[in-house]
């Protein structure tokens, strides 16, 4: 990692398989296969420093991976300015980019 710069991933799935990939160095090496992976704020995540994604609906599980990427607090802030100004959600397009 040392010069790698920031890792913002693309969606959720990328989510899932970098933080899959990672080690408790937090070096990503190459893997193949499936994961069952889910990504919470109690277990955090280890590369991924960004995230480029959807707008979840509430309910969604997708948002405790969006807490442990950005904080609960900019979720918070970022859903609330989202409904302010009427974005769609997830599948008619609308992203947002979640930084920490």
């Amino acid at each position: 990692r040392a010069g790698a710069g920031r890792v913002v991933a693309v969606g959720t799935t990328a989510v899932r398989a970098v933080e899959s990939a990672a080690g408790a160095d937090g070096v990503v090496r190459e893997r193949a296969g499936w994961t069952d992976l889910v990504v919470t704020p109690e277990r955090g995540v280890r590369v991924v420093e960004g995230l480029l994604t959807g707008l979840h609906e509430p309910e969604a599980s997708h948002l405790l991976m969006l807490e442990a990427v950005a904080g609960r607090a900019a979720i918070d802030r970022g859903y609330e300015a989202a409904v302010r100004g009427r974005y769609l959600w997830h599948e008619f397009g609308d992203v947002h980019l979640l930084l920490p």
